[in-house]
Parts: C-alpha cells; sequence; structure tokens
C-alpha cells in the first residue's frame, strides 16, 4: 500500500486545526463581564413605570409611539432577559451614534465565551459594525444567525423576533436610546407567544387543573399556602421524571399558576386559551393567619424563579416603599420576611428544582415556608422609615435584612 502523500494528510488536518485554533481563539479561562450589581428599588419604579406607558394592550394598532431608555434602564433589561434564557451576563453602553453589548456565557469544563456586538446608528434601525468572540473576529453578517441559533437552542422562541418587527428608528445619544416603533394587528398575540411558547403553555394547563382540582375539592372556603403548594409541587415531580421533563420549567409553571390564582388574575387575561380550562374555586389564601403574606411570598418567588434574585430583592423593597409613598399600608419588615423566603423558594425552585420538589413534597407547614415575623415593625410612612432606618441603603435597614436572612437560614428548606 502506498504511504498518504503529505498534502493529502495536511489537507485533511487543515480543517480540524482552524477549528481547534478558532476555539482557542472563542474560549477563555474567565468572564470579561462582572457578577451584576444588586438592582435598586428605583430600577424597579422605572421598570415598571415604562411597562404601565407602554402596555400594548392600551395601544392602537398602528400608532406611532416613542420610548426613550437610559443606559441603565436598557443594561438591565438586556440583563434579565440573558440571565432567564442563555444564564448569561451582560454588559450595554450607549454612545453618540454607537451602541456596544458585551455577553459572558459559560462554557463546558469551566471555559466562558466573551462576546462583544457593536452596532452604529442608521436612517432606521441600527446596523451591526462588528462581532467578535472571544480573541476571534467574526463578519458582522454573522451576528444575526449566531443569535438565532443560540436562541434556539435555549428555548428562546421564533415568535420573539417578530415582537421587533415594529420598530421604525433608533436614536443613539450618550447614555441613552430613543427608539420608535407602531404596534401591528397581531403584536399582542406575537408578544403572548415568545413569552409563553408551546411546551410552557401545557405546563400551565395541566398545573392549572390540577389547582381547579384542588380547590373544588376543598371543603373549606380557606386554605393555607402550606396546603396548596404540595399538591402542585408533587405534580411538578411527577412531570419532572418523564424522559422530556425539566423540573425548573415545571416548577415555575406551578408558582405561576397559584401566584395568578392568589392576585385573582385570570390567566386567560394574558393567555386566551386559557378560558377553556377547568377553573378553580375562589379560596381565601393565608399564611401565618394572613391573607397579605402569600401574595408577598408568591409574586417575589415567580420573578425570582424567572429573572433571578436580585430583582426579586429589588422588588420586595420596592412595593414597600411604594406602600409607604402612597399612603398604604406603609413600609412593613413583616411583608419583607414574606418577600424574602419567596425569593429564596423561587430561587431554588430553579437552582436545585428536584430537591425542592423532593422537600416540599413531604409535606410543609406554615412556620416551615416562612419564619416568624410578628415581632417585626410595619406601618410605617416613609419619613418614620427612613429616619429610623436610613433608606434601602442604611445601616438600620441593613440589619434588619440581615436579621430576616438569620431566620430564614434557620429553615431546613431554604439550607
Amino acid at each position: 500500500m502506498r504511504s498518504v502523500r503529505p498534502w493529502v494528510l495536511a489537507a485533511c488536518l487543515l480543517p480540524l486545526l482552524a477549528v481547534l485554533l478558532a476555539l482557542l481563539l472563542a474560549l477563555e479561562r474567565a468572564p470579561r463581564v462582572a457578577a451584576r450589581e444588586q438592582v435598586s428599588p428605583a430600577d424597579v419604579a422605572r421598570g415598571v413605570a415604562l411597562a404601565r406607558q407602554h402596555d400594548p394592550r392600551r395601544m392602537q394598532p398602528g400608532q406611532l409611539r416613542w420610548v426613550a431608555l437610559g443606559e441603565r434602564d436598557l443594561d438591565l433589561l438586556l440583563h434579565q432577559a440573558a440571565r432567564r434564557w442563555f444564564a448569561a451576563r451582560t454588559r450595554v453602553q450607549v454612545q453618540p451614534g454607537a451602541l456596544t453589548v458585551q455577553a459572558s456565557l459559560p462554557a463546558p469544563l469551566g471555559f466562558w465565551v466573551n462576546a462583544e456586538l457593536g452596532l452604529r446608528q442608521t436612517a432606521g434601525v441600527p446596523a451591526v459594525d462588528h462581532l467578535r468572540i472571544g480573541h476571534l473576529p467574526l463578519p458582522g453578517r454573522w451576528a444575526l444567525p449566531l443569535l438565532r441559533f443560540a436562541a434556539a437552542r435555549h428555548g428562546v422562541p421564533p415568535e420573539a423576533w417578530r415582537a421587533t418587527d415594529g420598530l421604525e428608528q433608533v436614536l443613539l445619544f450618550q447614555g441613552r436610546l430613543l427608539a420608535s416603533y407602531r404596534i401591528g394587528p397581531q403584536t399582542l398575540n406575537q408578544l403572548r407567544s415568545a413569552l409563553l411558547p408551546p411546551d410552557e403553555r401545557l405546563r400551565l394547563k395541566a398545573h392549572a387543573e390540577q389547582l381547579a382540582a384542588i380547590t373544588r375539592a376543598w371543603q373549606s372556603d380557606s386554605a393555607s399556602l402550606a396546603d396548596l403548594l404540595p399538591p402542585l409541587i408533587r405534580l411538578a415531580a411527577e412531570r419532572s421524571a418523564t424522559a422530556d421533563g425539566d423540573a425548573a420549567a415545571e416548577n415555575r409553571a406551578a408558582l405561576l399558576v397559584l401566584a395568578a390564582y392568589a392576585l385573582q388574575q385570570p390567566l386567560a387575561d394574558w393567555l386566551p386559551e386559557a378560558a377553556g380550562w377547568a377553573r378553580p374555586k375562589r379560596l381565601r389564601i393565608s399564611l401565618q393567619q394572613r391573607e397579605d403574606f402569600p401574595l408577598h411570598f408568591l409574586v417575589s418567588a415567580v420573578i425570582a424563579a424567572e429573572a433571578g434574585t436580585p430583582l426579586a430583592d429589588a422588588v420586595g423593597t420596592w412595593k414597600e416603599l411604594a406602600d409607604a409613598r402612597r399612603g398604604g399600608s406603609g413600609f412593613s419588615y413583616q411583608d419583607l420576611v414574606a418577600d424574602r423566603a419567596g425569593v429564596r423558594f423561587g430561587e431554588q425552585a430553579v437552582r436545585a428544582p428536584a430537591q425542592l420538589q423532593a422537600r416540599v413534597a413531604a409535606g410543609l407547614s406554615d412556620a416551615g415556608l416562612m419564619p416568624p415575623a410578628a415581632d417585626l415593625p410595619e406601618f410605617m410612612p416613609e419619613d418614620a422609615y427612613l429616619a429610623r432606618y436610613g433608606g434601602p441603603q442604611g445601616a438600620g435597614h441593613l440589619r434588619m435584612v440581615a436579621e430576616i436572612e438569620s431566620r430564614l437560614d434557620r429553615l431546613p428548606l431554604y439550607r
């Protein structure tokens, strides 16, 4: 047999060497984007105001609208989306005529993929200026296909891309972005589809029907949150055990269904097909004999499970500040205990989903779900809260938060 000619061997090895070289240039040992700083209550307040102002349900199809986003607002929005779908860290910088997005995604064997995408302003939507992954420069035209590929691999529904169809113009200034858009007749349905892909809808339906069955069989008109959570989480565990089961996704669906029920917000408000699902019987839900605690717990749990705990922490403090400012119930550290317990539960629901399922399936009590809070101050107007505790960054407030965390640490469910 003749020996293989050297040039034939080289031709076979060159593509492999090229791939290995590309990987060496693309992969790095450390992330370039640092871990996210804490989200503040002021960040949450701005986000809520923007969501209300640009709620697509209140807009006429075809109406031209403008939205202004500061660099931090844009940075936080992108970070929450990247964390939810890619478990990635991101950073956004907005300069006159240019926008830069940096992202760090964990890769196997302890490596990181560090990407940088540069956009430049045009007469319409921004165009790609440059794309770099690690030390490897890539053609700008590859940016969208690579992003679509990564999104598909991480479960982002294709409909998510259609939600940007109405974007007409983007203006980039120092530290802020101004964009114009129009809402089309199908935009709301596209947004719903993007937020709730088919497999997620099936999960929600399964848990909604379970909740309906539980409440219809209930013998009284009230129930503890500790009574309702175990059967839903047990269903999540059963569905997770199938070949294509996803324990974290099942836990999220259970929490979302229960939160919508506790808030008396029908699932059909944002998922029209849910109007045909079995309807639960209305019960009064309590936690430690209070009906407001389940609301705090479940809202925080859903946010933590969906978007990460920094946002959920900030939402809890923001809700209390809003109550204090509006002349409502006032700032309450008792409510904050329920918020923080919900954050812990939601965090474990996605970070250690099988472990949480096993612990909850064994049974819960009010005391095991949330530590005692009756001795903590509440009903404080904003001026009293600021004078006594110094606001969200005050030493007094931080001491109270540390005490709450210590109480949570003592509960077996959150260890």
